[in-house]
């Protein structure tokens, strides 16, 4: 009974896999308002109703390709922060990673980015459907911080990893729009960026930036309120 019910579960989820894999192409090949979930379904060898079953929406199929994005994320991320101690290495490799795991999908982020940039659409990385996912990525940058020898105010660390987050989002804006081989500038971007912010990160700690670094905590509070 044990293994009926375990080949169910891997057959579902290499059902699942086989439709998102589908709905991207389909997006990448007819665009995304012009692909179905019909189509999606019919080109995956799949019912509507089975479709439907494991995606309410094309919606929900680009959220499970940003959370399959996002675990690419997280096990590329593990060596660096297994290894390094020091803040500026560890944002430095967990930002790359970043780059390395989206730059197969580039062709066709920019198709995505209008529709995930609509404040209204559930796409948008600040939107309720996006939680996970960005709790997700918040929390990588939690680890960069918690596990370096950084320190700096507590009330400024426990912002810290959302505002890296927010900086990430910066450099994921510009990887889309680049059109450089291999996406050089982004990976020169994120090399020469990350050192600023260490040292803005480390003057923090300086009498004169305490009250700005204050400040700007309770910006952030007051803003996520």
């Amino acid at each position: 009974m044990a293994n009926v019910t375990e080949t169910k579960a891997v057959k579902s989820e290499q059902t699942r896999a086989l439709i998102v894999e589908t709905a991207l192409r389909l997006f990448r090949e007819r665009g995304y308002e012009a692909t179905t979930m019909r189509a999606i379904a019919k080109e995956a060898g799949v019912s509507v109703g089975n479709a439907y079953y494991y995606f309410g929406s094309k919606e929900e199929l680009i959220q499970a390709y940003y959370d399959e994005l996002q675990e690419e994320h997280v096990k590329a991320c593990r060596a660096v922060l297994d290894r390094e101690r020091d803040f500026a290495p560890r944002l430095l490799g967990v930002l790359k990673a970043r780059v390395d795991t989206m730059v197969p999908y580039h062709q066709f982020a920019g198709k995505f980015f209008k529709f995930a940039a609509e404040p209204t659409s559930p796409l948008n990385p600040f939107s309720a459907e996006s939680g996970p996912a960005r709790a997700a990525a918040v929390a990588i940058y939690r680890e960069v911080v918690d596990g370096s020898t950084l320190k700096i105010d507590p009330e400024f660390r426990q912002e810290l990893p959302e505002l890296l987050w927010l900086y990430s989002m910066g450099i994921v804006l510009y990887w889309v729009h680049d059109s450089s081989p291999g996406c050089r500038k982004t990976y020169l971007l994120v090399e020469r960026t990350v050192p600023l912010v260490n040292r803005m990160v480390a003057m923090s700690r300086l009498p004169g930036f305490k009250s700005v670094t204050r400040e700007l905590v309770d910006i952030i509070r007051d803003v996520r309120a």
